[in-house]
């Protein structure tokens, strides 16, 4: 393969100084939309139950992570609202909005009957409290739309 630069010409590198606004709009497909629908208007919890591993996912999902088998709407159960803190980290950075200003804690709660965990705001506890095992419980939003943040934090359960 011949080189298209003589060997004695100097290649300079360049950079572009791109700034780049887009709005678009998100399909969560027919099992995210549910999930995002019962979050908002009934405080549900819906996860994805795959009757071939037995695996129940949280956020629902189309797909088994395991075995590859499609997974509808028939396969959604509700799950939760209580579940356990499998781990937990303060970053060093604040958040955009709408998310509180730092200090910010987030965790991977695994809810009561799903398999997987998911991320998500911790509230009403200190760091210094947070501990792997440690039960939790969702607050909802007072006004919530149908996205994540239907479910404004994780608090430590009182059962």
């Amino acid at each position: 393969m011949t080189d298209i630069f003589a060997p004695s010409e100097k290649r300079d590198s360049f950079e572009v100084d791109q700034h780049i606004t887009a709005s678009s709009r998100y399909y969560a497909g027919r099992v995210g939309s549910r999930f995002f629908i019962a979050l908002r208007d009934e405080q549900k919890i819906l996860g994805s139950h795959c009757p071939k591993c037995n695996l129940t996912y949280w956020p629902p999902r189309n797909t088994c992570g395991r075995c590859f088998s499609q997974l509808s709407e028939s396969d959604l159960l509700e799950i939760g609202p209580l579940g356990t803190l499998e781990t937990f980290t303060s970053p060093n950075y604040t958040p955009p909005q709408p998310l509180p200003s730092a200090p910010v804690l987030y965790g991977i709660i695994k809810l009561d009957g799903a398999d997987t965990g998911m991320a998500h705001l911790l509230s009403e506890v200190d760091f210094e409290d947070l501990k792997i095992g440690l039960r939790m419980q969702p607050v909802f939003a007072e006004s919530p739309e149908a996205n994540i943040l239907a479910i404004r934090y994780f608090k430590p359960a009182q059962e």
